[in-house]
C-alpha cells in the first residue's frame, strides 16, 4: 500500500506490531459553511462506486436530491501502486472533468504539496477555491451534504430535528466494531487482530439485529444518516466481505432483521441507483494482492435485494 509522506509517494504500513489494521485519520477538514459558502454547482465530489466511504456521500446526495447542485467524477475500481486513477474509457468510470487529472493523487499534491497520508475517497472539492480539498473525511462530507446545502435539497433531512444526539451516536456506535470492522478483520496480520476484529464486529451485528427487531430503522421510525453508513457496509457484506475478508461466521442474508432491513434500505427510491456490484466486486477482489494474489472475482450469491421486506409494518 502507498501513501504519502511529507508530499513523497512511498509504502505504507498499515498494521501496528501486533498485526491490527490501523486507519489513519484524514487529512482535510474544512467545512461548507465556513470558508466555503455553499452554492450550487460550487462544490464537487470525487469518488469510487466501490468504497463504501464515498458509497456513503452518494447516497446522501441522492436522498436529498442534491444531484444538480454537487457534480461527481468516479475514479476506476482497481487501484494499482499508483492509487485511485481515473480511465473514462472504462463502464461506470469518468474522467476528471475539473482538473483534469490522470491520478486521484495529483490533486491531493494541489492541494498540499507536503501532504502526509493516504489518498482515500471520497473528496470535497471547491471550485471556486484554487486547488482546494474541502473535506476527505466521509462521514463529514455526509454531514455537509446533508445539513449544509438545505435551500437547494429537495429530499427530506437525514438529521430529523431532535435526532441529532442519536444519530451521532448511532454512528458512533457502528464505526469500529461493523464499517472498520470488516477492514480490520480483512487486513489483520495476526490471528489474534483477526479474532479480536470478527468478535467485535459479529457481536455488534448481533446486537443491531435484535434492535430492528421493534424499529424499521437504527434511530427508530425515521430514516437518517446512520442508515446511509449501515447501510454502505452491508450491501457488500455478503457479495465482498464475507468471503474477500473472512468476515465468514454468517451472511446478513441469514439474520432474522438486518437482512429485510438492508432490502428497505435498498428500495429506499434512489438507493439502488448507487450500488455498482461490479465495481464493488472488481475493486476488493483485484485490488488487495496480500488478501488475494490470484485477483480471482469470487462469484458470490445472487442478490436478492428486491425481494419484498415487509419492514413498513413496523412501530417504532
Amino acid at each position: 500500500m502507498k501513501a504519502f509522506v511529507d508530499g513523497e509517494w512511498t509504502t505504507y504500513e498499515a498494521t501496528d506490531e501486533d498485526g491490527a489494521w490501523q486507519r489513519d485519520d484524514t487529512q482535510f477538514r474544512g467545512w461548507i459553511g465556513d470558508d466555503h459558502p455553499a452554492e450550487t454547482g460550487r462544490y464537487h465530489l470525487y469518488v469510487s462506486l466501490a468504497c463504501p466511504w464515498a458509497h456513503r456521500t452518494l447516497v446522501t446526495r441522492k436522498l436529498r436530491g442534491l444531484e444538480d447542485h454537487v457534480t461527481v467524477d468516479v475514479v476506476d475500481p482497481w487501484r494499482g501502486e499508483d492509487g485511485w486513477r481515473f480511465t473514462p474509457e472504462k463502464e461506470g468510470c469518468t474522467r476528471d472533468s475539473v482538473n483534469d487529472a490522470d491520478l486521484l493523487r495529483e490533486l491531493y499534491l494541489e492541494a498540499d504539496p507536503e501532504v502526509t497520508g493516504r489518498v482515500t475517497v471520497p473528496v470535497l472539492w471547491d471550485k471556486e477555491e484554487e486547488d482546494t480539498i474541502v473535506n476527505n473525511e466521509s462521514r463529514e462530507v455526509m454531514r455537509m451534504l446533508d445539513t449544509e446545502f438545505e435551500e437547494y435539497a429537495s429530499g427530506p433531512s437525514l438529521l430529523p430535528e431532535g435526532m441529532e444526539d442519536d444519530v451521532d451516536r448511532v454512528l458512533d456506535e457502528i464505526y469500529a466494531p461493523i464499517n472498520d470492522g470488516v477492514y480490520r478483520a480483512g487486513f489483520a496480520d495476526s490471528q489474534e487482530a483477526y479474532d479480536r476484529a470478527i468478535d467485535d464486529l459479529f457481536t455488534a451485528l448481533d446486537h443491531w439485529d435484535q434492535v430492528l427487531a421493534d424499529q424499521r430503522y437504527l434511530c427508530g421510525s425515521r430514516l437518517t444518516e446512520a442508515d446511509v453508513a449501515m447501510f454502505t457496509t452491508l450491501i457488500r457484506f455478503d457479495h465482498v466481505y464475507h468471503t474477500h475478508f473472512k468476515c465468514n461466521v454468517r451472511m446478513i442474508r441469514d439474520y432474522d432483521n438486518l437482512w429485510p432491513y438492508l432490502r428497505d434500505l435498498y428500495q429506499t427510491p434512489g438507493v439502488a441507483e448507487t450500488v455498482d456490484l461490479d465495481h464493488i466486486k472488481e475493486h476488493y477482489y483485484t485490488t488487495h494482492p496480500d488478501v488475494n494474489p490470484k485477483k480471482l472475482v469470487a462469484r458470490g450469491p445472487t442478490p436478492r435485494w428486491e425481494e419484498p421486506h415487509g419492514r413498513e409494518k413496523i412501530a417504532e
